[in-house]
């Protein structure tokens, strides 16, 4: 083939080593299950930090490591506060037993809040429907205060100050619409008993989700003072607006490729990016370097055992079928179709070139769809580059293409990730610039790779001897003689 199988894990590991140096019915509410009887410790603080967790989507077992990295970080930066999870009634035992034993958290069963507006949410966003079940965080009222937080933030700093804030307080990323990922509020039962009334009255909700009727509940909250937490330790009342540095966007990370957060301490990012590129995603990194942030927390923090035996498992398979494919290379350039001439019209040889094509695009696309989705981006990356390299294998065998024609994507993505995840860019823009030009740079090559494949796959079909008649015996080759 021209490539050892090793090229892409130790190309990703070279490029890792130099990242990592820089681096509406009425709703019948139900009513929740008191903190004290949750599972896992009894409360032993003043303050929480809680999270919740439903079932129901695409995404369940993405989310359940992303909340089990997230409070970990907490506990790294050395939070002084209960971490307390709200779990919907169906999330798997084994999941409850693993984040109140392992992770130390304190897990409150509750049961799904009906979601009056989900008929107005579309699409992809019906992921969101569960997520008024963060209006449970109001029930803790065991606790004086409680920061309610969503699975995709990572903790920097210690943000026990929060704490201090009034009765509710949240962070403006939006300049109209305070972001939910992070809010800090004061349990109380009759707040909780009146937003479920709310729910019952279909309360305007701008997108049937929480952030929409949390957005409704506390409509003036742009007009009250930004928050500073009191020298002495003492709690404030009222509503406040947190400063940015408690929400930090990736995205502004991404302009300059450092972080510049003026407003408050720059203590937690959070990555309210599309689904498909949240950072727990092995493919979002390099594409958005934080990802690797994110692994790096999980990799002190929790680890890849769940990952590390379909990895082995893949990497298994990947190796028999480049060894199968060398060792079948005589059988299986004997397509089973008759050859000659007058009897092979323009649609059996286009129907032939098409099936290589194809071919040629499962190599590429089947081994990103069966690694597993929150392995380490290194792992991920080089996985996939070696499962390319084995499909493909079968492919240029199978047609007896030319092995650099269809391997100049492969050669792409392999440049493009040295591009993406170069770590000495000055700022976002000439990383994108550099990025935009590379591709325009390896588009003609490209092109020309998929040009010689269709002649090469023309000059093989004018071939006699690799195509022998259906009726015709095969001749013996020493593969065949080895059984």
């Amino acid at each position: 083939m021209g490539w050892p199988p090793a090229a892409a894990a130790a190309i990703l590991c070279l490029v890792l080593a130099a990242s990592a140096a820089h681096g509406p019915r009425a709703l019948a509410a139900v009513q929740p299950q008191p903190a004290s009887q949750g599972l896992g410790p009894r409360r032993h603080h003043r303050h929480a930090y809680a999270a919740m967790m439903y079932m129901g989507t695409p995404r369940d077992y993405e989310f359940y490591v992303a909340v089990r990295v997230m409070m970990r970080s907490l506990a790294r930066v050395g939070a002084d506060a209960d971490r307390v999870l709200i779990a919907s009634a169906d999330v798997p035992r084994d999941w409850v037993r693993a984040m109140r034993e392992d992770d130390g958290m304190r897990v409150v069963i509750v049961e799904n809040l009906r979601n009056p507006y989900e008929g107005n949410l579309g699409g992809m966003n019906r992921r969101f429907k569960l997520t008024l079940n963060k209006l449970y965080a109001w029930s803790l009222v065991d606790y004086e205060r409680v920061v309610m937080i969503d699975s995709d933030n990572i903790f920097l700093h210690n943000t026990d100050e929060l704490f201090q804030c009034g009765q509710f307080c949240a962070v403006f990323i939006n300049p109209c619409y305070f972001h939910t990922g992070l809010f800090v509020l004061q349990p109380s039962m009759d707040v909780f008993k009146s937003m479920l009334h709310d729910l019952e009255i279909g309360r305007d909700n701008s997108d049937g989700a929480d952030q929409g009727f949390l957005v409704g509940c506390y409509p003036d909250l742009l007009d009250k003072p930004l928050f500073h937490p009191p020298e002495n330790g003492t709690k404030l009342n009222g509503t406040y607006r947190l400063p940015l540095g408690y929400q930090m966007d990736a995205s502004y990370y991404y302009l300059k490729l450092h972080w510049h957060v003026p407003c408050g301490p720059n203590s937690v990012i959070t990555f309210p990016s599309a689904p498909w590129f949240k950072p727990w995603y092995w493919w979002s990194w390099p594409i958005l370097p934080l990802g690797l942030s994110w692994h790096k927390q999980r990799w002190d923090d929790l680890g890849y055992a769940a990952e590390i035996p379909v990895v082995l498992i893949e990497l298994l398979m990947y190796i028999a079928i480049i060894a199968i494919t060398r060792l079948a290379r005589p059988q299986m350039t004997k397509l089973c179709y008759n050859r000659r001439p007058e009897k092979q019209g323009a649609l059996v040889q286009g129907l032939i070139k098409l099936a290589a094509i194809l071919a040629m695009v499962a190599a590429y696309t089947i081994p990103f769809f069966i690694i597993p989705c929150t392995v380490h981006p290194i792992i991920g990356w080089s996985l996939y580059l070696f499962g390319v390299l084995a499909f493909s294998s079968a492919v240029i065998n199978a047609f007896l293409l030319p092995p650099l024609a269809v391997l100049t994507a492969w050669l792409g993505m392999v440049g493009m990730l040295f591009v993406m995840a170069y770590p000495w860019y000055h700022d976002g823009i000439a990383r994108i610039l550099v990025v935009v030009a590379y591709a325009f740079c390896s588009a003609p090559f490209l092109w020309g790779s998929l040009v010689r494949v269709i002649d090469s796959l023309q000059t093989m079909l004018e071939r006699d001897p690799y195509f022998p008649r259906l009726s015709e015996p095969a001749p013996e080759t020493e593969f065949s003689k080895l059984f």
